[in-house]
């Protein structure tokens, strides 16, 4: 579907509503991130699209876990080598991913930089990020989101009058969350914080890293991953509109994990898996 149209529409609307409250905006201070950025496929790596793009997902990413949570991870693996969904089943049943899955664009990213707020839309179930660049502190309390609560700085590192990297730092957050649909996860205590370097590649200006370092209390040591988009400006560019729920054949009762046929039955994924509970149906 091409939806350019609404996304586009929604970010004049959004830089017009900043521009007016902010006279001394001076967008040529910024880089120009306009266009559709779609993740950076190293090819030949099996499975989807992971946190470390250079590495393979899975136990491919060698993320530095401590055995508590490696357990964790290669029970998930396990899980789902026999069909289950692991630690990925809050995504799957269509609950937002949050950070940092939400950056993997599994499907396009727009930025939108506004004097007091530089957005990251996604057309996806996480729909948007909302970084605030305003100078603003810390509040007292954070509501607890899957995206995290995101402040920023634009940074301009070799003085030449223009803005070069903006850097964040995220947290505040609520979970379940993982790195990506592997299941690897983040600590049940949803105490991570997320420091973040965006910028534009020095030799290729339609290359932009994201170089993320996550703090977290599953992890051994901190653990940076840098994140590359590549933009295309083609007049066709696709901005899909994406439902989870909807054709979502994932079925989950109590604590199993079944799919819906094609069809229109309820069956296994798992060999030998035995049915729901029937007990409130009249048996023929």
């Amino acid at each position: 579907m091409h939806h350019h149209c609404l996304w586009g529409a929604l970010a004049a609307a959004v830089l017009a509503a900043s521009i007016g409250s902010a006279a001394a905006w001076d967008d040529a201070r910024y880089p120009d991130l306009q266009g559709h950025w779609a993740r950076f496929v190293v090819r030949g790596l099996p499975g989807q699209p992971s946190f470390d793009q250079a590495k393979p997902w899975g136990a491919g990413q060698q993320a530095p876990l401590t055995p508590e949570y490696r357990a964790i991870f290669e029970a998930s693996l396990a899980d789902q080598a026999k069909g289950g969904e692991g630690n990925y089943t809050g995504h799957a049943r269509c609950l937002a991913a949050g950070m940092p899955h939400m950056m993997v664009a599994f499907r396009p990213l727009e930025f939108i930089v506004t004097p007091n707020t530089t957005y990251i839309l996604i057309a996806d179930v996480d729909h948007y990020r909302r970084i605030f660049t305003d100078g603003r502190d810390w509040p007292k309390e954070i509501e607890p989101s899957y995206q995290g609560y995101s402040i920023g700085r634009w940074i301009d590192e070799d003085g030449d009058g223009r803005y070069d990297v903006l850097e964040v730092e995220t947290r505040g957050f609520k979970g379940p969350r993982s790195y990506d649909a592997s299941g690897l996860p983040l600590h049940f205590d949803n105490q991570s914080v997320f420091k973040e370097r965006i910028h534009l590649d020095r030799s290729d200006p339609n290359v932009i890293h994201d170089e993320i370092t996550v703090i977290d209390h599953a992890l051994t040591r901190p653990w940076t991953v840098d994140k590359r988009y590549v933009r295309t400006r083609n007049l066709q560019e696709q901005w899909p509109e994406y439902i989870c729920a909807e054709g979502n054949l994932q079925v989950f009762i109590g604590d199993e994990h079944y799919f819906i046929s094609g069809d229109g039955l309820l069956m296994p994924t798992r060999k030998d898996q035995p049915p729901p509970d029937l007990r409130y149906f009249q048996r023929k």
